[in-house]
């Protein structure tokens, strides 16, 4: 290949921005990409600060972000990144995440969570996100409807919910949007309209003090607020 073809080819890879303390990682998550064509991994960053700074120096493709890192923690970089509207594909890539933490990061503008278990996924996530899908659980997701499911099935259903002064149908409409439903999905699985669903979902953000569904996902799964999962 010569200079010409090797600087296309490097054109048309997408960039990953690397953010993780650990030097062993960083340097297998390199050596990874570097093996393909792909993608080509033009930064690196070892807090959520230098993680900020280097995105917007950057402007990355992709952001590949640990949750543990020292100064500030990755989901307070993903917190301040979204805050300025700065847009990066972004995959959380950490040892252990749980679910509250997915709806969290998600709720942030992560479009991946993949463990540092499952690296042989890598590629497969960032082709994902780059499409503008999901990646969850080593799986691909198109709508992130179906990623609260996926997450609100995984959790127990032996719940004792607090009241949070939420009558019984809220607590059943709050369910089905942790697994993902629209208002006419609601509306349907709960024999009302989808006015009443409206109506509902308004006493509800004003009763919890949330504003939006995914919010209302994560306060939820935080004070386990769903009721076991209807057949």
């Amino acid at each position: 290949m010569n200079r010409s073809q090797e600087k296309r080819a490097s054109k048309e890879r997408h960039s990953v921005l690397l953010a993780d303390d650990d030097p062993i990682v960083r340097e297998v998550v390199k050596t990874k990409l570097s093996a393909g064509q792909e993608f080509e991994v033009i930064g690196e960053a070892v807090d959520g600060k230098s993680a900020i700074g280097e995105v917007e120096r950057l402007h990355p493709d992709v952001l590949l972000l640990d949750l543990l890192m020292p100064n500030l923690p990755g989901i307070d970089a993903l917190h301040e990144l979204s805050s300025k509207g700065t847009e990066v594909h972004t995959i959380v890539f950490s040892a252990s995440v749980g679910p509250q933490q997915i709806v969290q990061a998600l709720q942030l503008g992560a479009r991946g969570i993949l463990s540092k278990k499952s690296i042989a996924q890598l590629e497969a996530a960032i082709r994902c996100v780059l499409n503008g899908h999901y990646w969850v659980d080593g799986r691909e997701e198109k709508t992130i409807g179906k990623v609260l499911a996926k997450i609100s099935a995984s959790l127990t259903t032996e719940r004792q919910p607090r009241n949070f002064g939420l009558t019984t149908r809220e607590i059943e409409v709050i369910t089905l949007v942790t697994e993902g439903c629209s208002n006419r999905e609601i509306a349907s699985r709960l024999n009302i309209t989808e006015d009443t669903v409206k109506r509902h979902l308004t006493n509800i953000f004003d009763k919890v003090g949330m504003s939006t569904r995914l919010e209302l996902a994560l306060f939820a799964l935080k004070n386990d607020l769903a009721s076991p999962k209807r057949s």
